[in-house]
Order: C-alpha cells, then sequence, then structure tokens
C-alpha cells in the first residue's frame, strides 16, 4: 500500500484504443494518480503511449508487474488474455483493474478470483455505468424504495457503428457490449438474482457477415427470482450516435436514465427541436470513465474493497454466456445451466 501522501503509481497494461483513453484519464483527470508505466507486447506501442507522459515503457509485460514503482495494475488489453494477466497480478502482489469482461469463461474467471484471493489482492472490474451519475441517482431511488417493487426493466446500448465489422469475434455482442447492460440490470435489481435469459441476435447491419458469426443486433429476456422481468437490447448502427439508456418499472413508480446527450442544451428553431449527441463510449461516458479510476485510487490508498468487485463481473458474465446457449439452443435458458 503506498504512503498516504504519496500518489498511486498504476501500470497500464494494453495500448489500444481504451488503453489510450484510460492513460490520458490517469495522467490528466486523476487526482492522486501517476501514470507510471505502460506495458504492450507488440514492439513500439507501449513507448508511444507512454512518451507523452512520462512513463516507463515495456514489451514484456512481467517486467512491468515486477516494476518496484507500480502500486496496482490497470488492464485493458485483449479480452483473451485477461484472465491470464489477472492472475499474473495477483501473483505479483498488484491490486487489480480490469476491463469487462474480466474473462471469457466462468472457468477463467473463477481461476482469476482464486488467484487474487490467494494473493489478498484486490480486484476491480470496468462496469463503468455505475460510476455514472444518473444511473448511480437511479441506483440510490430504487434501493430507498422509490419504485416500490421492481417489475419490469429494460437497459440498452447502440452504438454508431463498427469500423471493421468482418474483424469482431462472435459473441461480442453478448461478451463485450451487453455485458454492461446486464450488470447493470443485476445492480439495478438489488437483491434479486437471474435465473433465465431468452436472447435472440442476427446480423442485420452486415447480413453478408453472418456466416462469419458476426451478431450486430440483439435483444434479451431475463426472469429474476424475484419475478422481475428485464429486456436487454443493443446494436451496432446507431446513426444519431452512441445510446445508452435504462428504464426501471415498480409497483410504486419509474426511473429512467440516459439520453446520449453531450450536454443539457436544446435547441427550439421553427425546424423543431434538436440537440447534439455522443458520438462515442469515451466521449459520453469521460466522467464515468474517471471515476471508476478515482474508485480504484481510492481503494488502493484506503486498504479496501473497490464498489465493483471481481464477484459482480461473474454474474454479468454467467448471464452473457448464458445468452450464448440461448441463442444457440433457440430458446430460454437457466442461467444455472448455462453456468454448469
Amino acid at each position: 500500500m503506498p504512503h498516504p501522501l504519496a500518489p498511486v503509481r498504476l501500470g497500464l497494461i494494453g495500448a489500444g484504443r481504451i488503453g489510450t483513453s484510460h492513460a490520458r484519464i490517469i495522467a490528466e483527470r486523476v487526482p492522486g494518480a501517476v501514470l507510471a508505466a505502460v506495458a504492450d507486447a507488440r514492439p513500439g506501442a507501449a513507448a508511444a503511449l507512454a512518451e507523452p507522459y512520462g512513463a516507463a515503457a515495456y514489451d514484456d509485460l512481467q517486467a512491468l508487474l515486477d516494476a518496484p514503482d507500480v502500486d496496482a495494475v490497470v488492464i485493458t488489453a485483449s479480452s483473451t488474455a485477461h484472465c491470464e494477466l489477472i492472475v499474473a497480478a495477483a501473483g505479483a502482489g498488484k491490486p487489480v483493474f480490469c476491463e469487462k469482461p474480466a474473462s471469457m469463461t466462468l472457468v477463467e474467471m473463477d481461476r482469476a478470483l482464486a488467484a487474487v484471493d490467494a494473493a489478498g489482492v484486490t480486484l476491480q472490474v470496468g462496469f463503468n455505468r455505475r460510476f455514472d451519475a444518473g444511473f448511480a441517482a437511479a441506483h440510490a431511488a430504487i434501493a430507498d424504495g422509490a419504485v416500490g417493487q421492481v417489475q419490469l426493466m429494460r437497459s440498452l446500448t447502440r452504438d454508431p457503428g463498427l469500423a471493421n465489422p468482418a474483424a469482431v469475434p462472435p459473441w461480442t455482442i453478448f461478451t463485450q457490449t451487453l455485458i454492461h447492460d446486464f450488470d447493470a440490470l443485476l445492480w439495478l435489481n438489488p437483491g434479486a438474482s437471474p435465473v433465465e435469459v431468452y436472447a435472440t441476435a442476427d446480423a442485420l447491419v452486415a447480413p453478408e457477415l453472418k456466416d462469419t458469426g458476426l451478431l450486430d443486433t440483439a435483444v434479451v429476456v431475463i426472469t429474476f427470482d424475484d419475478g422481475a422481468r428485464a429486456v436487454a437490447e443493443a446494436s451496432f448502427s446507431a446513426a444519431y450516435g452512441y445510446d445508452v439508456r435504462a428504464e426501471v418499472f415498480g409497483s410504486g413508480g419509474m426511473v429512467t436514465v440516459g439520453d446520449g446527450a453531450r450536454s443539457s442544451l436544446r435547441t427550439f428553431t421553427g425546424s423543431g427541436a434538436a440537440y447534439d449527441t455522443a458520438r462515442g463510449d469515451v466521449e459520453l461516458m469521460i466522467d464515468s470513465y474517471t471515476a471508476e479510476l478515482v474508485e480504484l485510487v481510492a481503494a488502493v490508498r484506503e486498504g479496501r474493497a473497490p464498489s465493483v468487485t471481481g464477484r459482480d463481473a461473474r454474474r454479468a458474465l454467467a448471464v452473457a454466456l448464458a445468452c450464448i446457449a440461448s441463442v444457440q439452443a433457440h430458446g430460454p435458458v437457466a442461467v444455472t445451466e448455462a453456468q454448469a
């Protein structure tokens, strides 16, 4: 644990799109944090990202983990590497922040959880909606009973598009995109557990790639053990911008959150009403990405568990994997069966 007055020195593993964003956030927006090092196995990638911030650069990932001037690790590498990197970071005694999904299978997830538990280090997972002011207010209102007994829920993610649809791995819409919605729905219905999912998906944006495994449009119905029903939907073709929203309806009322707006500005003219929308996840969720890294620094400094843990990640992953099983079975699937 760093000295209470010393900055928390973070090592970033993965210099891709989201790693580049997180590096800037750590360096410019997180009080008490320092971007100490960047690692990426691709030659030159770490150096290119680290240089503007005066951070050390490593092509050897283990070298960053072994560095004594790195207090905690932020993993933004490819999702297929997340489990191994969490295990390695835990073996080096470093607290870990990992982007979602924290693993690709439940076997991997359990291995990662066992590693951090054995090492006595913490694992925080990047479910950024929990750190959005509107989503957090909705969660607090529901926990305070504002909507009564939760009965119906909705969550959606609509991405403006894909730079290269042909490069999207199979099942991405569930494991990378809708997993945010699954976590949000679990979080917004506290105390309840998902028992069944019914997922349908297709390639409507790029139908010519369906035979390669691309799914770009999906709808999921989740049944909870308290009787509540939730619908989660995703699309990779929102022409109007990046769109993230949720709705929770209950016996006593309803809360809604999210609209994709860049600001509260609304223009009313003879042409009608209009407002500008965000065009990407980093733009829309910049404050949420910042807040989750602020939480990481606070948890490391205070020696406590973060507010979003690896076990939260396991629950969302179980729903995502059940969705894959549901699409394959062309029908509803019990979440417990998918876990087995």
